[in-house]
């Protein structure tokens, strides 16, 4: 009975840490989300500035798999190239390196009490706050706190259990020194990385084993070991992409060539790698008798080593993701949700800027759909209408897919932690993609008030009608295109209102307008009841239109 509450204890350990790693990144993302994304946008102008984001983000963060998920996003969403994601991706790989400093140099030695205990008092001060900011700081600290309170109980569970002892008695009798052991550790730390889905946390356990002095268990094989949690770490990107589109899967495989390759070239010259980082450790860094030094400097060295080798190359690598994974036909992109998929989240926060994209998207399809419309209208060939209208009635078929996913997306984020101005942003998002979708259903029913009168009234519009008609597809137009403009400004750029409401006010007198003209023309029998019935359906549903437009506009305040 004790063992199983020591190995549950042991688990929850791992919990401890995993969970104080995942609130430390949150905390901090929220806290400095927009400096953030303002650091990813203006240093990934070149490769090296990208290295050196990667590398400063994914310290903060302290997680290498967070950092490539926000950047495969950031892909996703159109905000980054895939040539700036993997200057990102090397530096991510030198910032993960961080953990391993940190574990090795007060990880296991440091009085857990001294420190941990006041920051979490510190932390919780700062989480009751009102202030998002205050509050998203003290997340950051609590989960600091819970971290290391997590690698403490891990190493008195691993004690309590003599892991070491199981470990020796698993290698008993097996030469680990052998090439063929090494490369058993090498997939050893991918599996059990893929399994974590947190190479620091799996770096945390090997520094554990390593501090035991396990015989035959030594500096090499947990090097081999850091070296497979570098490719298992791929994993966690790649899944998340796996439903994204091209460019976001690019940028994942990107990252799991780059890891791998870096693994291979290592293998090949790994004895003599490690004699090297062993020497500068003890006769540079005076540190021969601190292993966890050892491990953490091979783990630097590693993965700087492959950056060097390989940030010359970051054409061919796009040159040849961009050759496995070839975009299908434009057909396949062109139906389907661009910048959000299930699958990939990075934090809540940062989702928002795909659903932002996506939304811009949306109102773009909605232009597109209108612009079919007008179309329709001067279209007299009978099979060309016929197809024209199908492909109307497949685009209101698409708004009404487009508002279920984008607005599952948005609740998928809602159940993440959110500041209280993301909140209101998502609230807002919601309201959008309502009224974009009603703009689907308008332009539908035009469509379809069209296509009635084709079938029914043997009449066409007259000149009067068609040229008033035009002139309000005009001023729907020019709505429109505000509006798509108005989605897609940059956050910080004020929605220009005064320009819809005279967009609007325009709609609305011309409406009136042909509705008086409309009722003078029957009275003088000009045209038919049917006709002058079609004609204002017409003019009505225009005017519906701008006004969920002027909705989308103050909506996106």
């Amino acid at each position: 009975m004790d063992t199983i509450t020591n190995i549950l204890s042991l688990v929850g350990a791992l919990g401890m840490f995993l969970y104080g790693m995942k609130v430390m990144s949150d905390g901090l993302e929220k806290f400095a989300g927009e400096k953030m994304r303002a650091v990813l946008a203006a240093m990934t102008k070149n490769r090296v500035m990208g290295v050196f984001t990667g590398i400063l983000i994914t310290a903060l963060v302290q997680s290498s798999s967070a950092t490539t998920v926000m950047v495969v996003s950031f892909v996703n969403a159109g905000l980054m190239t895939l040539k700036q994601s993997i200057g990102v991706i090397m530096g991510a790989n030198i910032g993960t390196t961080v953990t391993a400093w940190i574990i090795s140099v007060i990880g296991f030695s440091f009085n857990i009490n001294s420190f941990v205990l006041p920051i979490l008092a510190v932390g919780l001060i700062f989480i009751f706050s009102k202030n998002s900011k205050k509050k998203s700081f003290g997340e950051f600290l609590f989960g600091f706190a819970l971290l290391f309170m997590g690698l403490h109980f891990l190493q008195n569970m691993a004690e309590t259990l003599q892991i070491g002892e199981v470990v020796k008695n698993l290698l008993d009798g097996v030469d680990c020194s052998g090439f063929l052991m090494i490369l058993l550790f090498v997939l050893i730390g991918a599996l059990v990385t893929c399994i974590v889905q947190a190479s620091a946390a799996t770096m945390a356990i090997t520094l554990m084993l390593l501090g035991m002095n396990i015989p035959g268990f030594g500096f090499e094989q947990t090097a081999a070991l850091a070296m497979g949690q570098n490719i298992g770490t791929t994993v966690t990107a790649y899944i998340a992409a796996l439903t994204a589109n091209v460019p976001a899967r690019r940028a994942a495989l990107a990252h799991m060539f780059f890891n791998v390759f870096g693994v291979v070239v290592i293998l090949l010259i790994f004895y003599p790698f490690c004699n090297v980082v062993s020497w500068f450790t003890t006769d540079v860094l005076r540190a021969e008798n601190n292993v966890l030094i050892k491990l953490s400097m091979f783990h630097t060295a590693f993965n700087v080593f492959n950056t060097l080798l390989l940030i010359g190359f970051v054409d061919q690598i796009e040159k040849l993701v961009c050759k496995l994974l070839p975009y299908k036909t434009e057909q396949d992109e062109e139906y389907r949700l661009k910048y959000i998929s299930g699958g990939l989240f990075s934090t809540s926060e940062m989702s928002l800027l795909e659903a932002r994209k996506e939304i811009f998207n949306f109102a773009g399809r909605c232009d597109k759909m209108f612009s079919l419309v007008k179309e329709l209208l001067d279209t007299t060939d009978k099979k060309t209408f016929d197809e024209l209208y199908k492909r109307i009635e497949k685009y209101e078929g698409i708004t009404d897919n487009m508002e279920i996913e984008i607005g599952q997306y948005l609740g998928k984020v809602s159940d993440g932690k959110l500041t209280i101005e993301s909140k209101l942003k998502l609230q807002k998002m919601l309201k959008i993609i309502s009224e974009l979708e009603s703009i689907g259903d308008a332009c539908f029913n035009i469509a379809r008030t069209i296509n009635h009168k084709r079938e029914k009234v043997s009449d066409d519009f007259s000149a009067e009608q068609k040229a008033n008609i035009i002139k309000m597809f005009g001023l729907v137009q020019t709505a429109l295109t505000h509006m798509v403009n108005q989605t897609g400004r940059e956050e910080n750029e004020k929605a220009d209102i005064a320009m819809t409401m005279k967009n609007e006010h325009a709609i609305n007198e011309f409406r009136s307008l042909t509705r008086n003209q409309n009722t003078v023309a029957l009275t003088d029998g000009k045209y038919s009841y049917a006709l002058g019935s079609h004609y204002m359906n017409v003019i009505s549903e225009c005017e519906k239109l701008g006004d969920y437009i002027i909705n989308v506009v103050q909506a996106s305040e």
